[in-house]
């Protein structure tokens, strides 16, 4: 079993309570979302687990795991149209990353500012719907923490 850690802070939620139809329906992947707590200043978004940065935009990030599994973290929705704008990559794609690492920083407030919601999908890719245990939904995350297993 691989442990998927929160990438940032806050208030998990489902899938299905994402406002995006391919988030929400899973088209991506199972997994989980994580509301950030932070409303302010700049924050971390970190590698919620450990392998190579497949794809990395501001925006969005996959981490390759040593046995091919695929974790998106989406930091945003629709925060592509953004340009990048308010955030910061850290990590470069290729890198090798471990568990923690910060691979984006961004500004919440410029987020919000731009319109767009702020909630944050954890996938792991190319999953079946429902496939991944979610029995941290409700609770309140700290980066680190387990958000569900592969």
């Amino acid at each position: 079993m691989t442990t998927v850690a929160a990438p940032l802070a806050g208030a998990v939620i489902a899938l299905a309570d994402v406002p995006d139809p391919v988030f929400s329906a899973q088209m991506v992947g199972g997994g989980v979302a994580i509301r950030p707590s932070a409303r302010t200043g700049v924050v971390d978004v970190a590698a919620p687990v450990a392998g190579r940065l497949l794809k990395l935009h501001h925006h969005a990030f996959v981490v390759l795991t040593d046995d091919t599994k695929g974790v998106l973290v989406h930091v945003g929705i629709d925060t592509v149209q953004m340009k990048g704008n308010g955030f910061e990559l850290v990590a470069t794609e290729g890198d090798t990353v471990s568990a923690g690492d910060v691979v984006v920083r961004y500004s919440p407030e410029a987020v919000v500012a731009a319109g767009y919601d702020d909630v944050c999908p954890v996938v792991l890719m190319d999953s079946a719907a429902d496939s991944v245990n979610a029995s941290t939904v409700g609770t309140d995350v700290t980066p680190g923490d387990t958000v569900f297993e592969i």
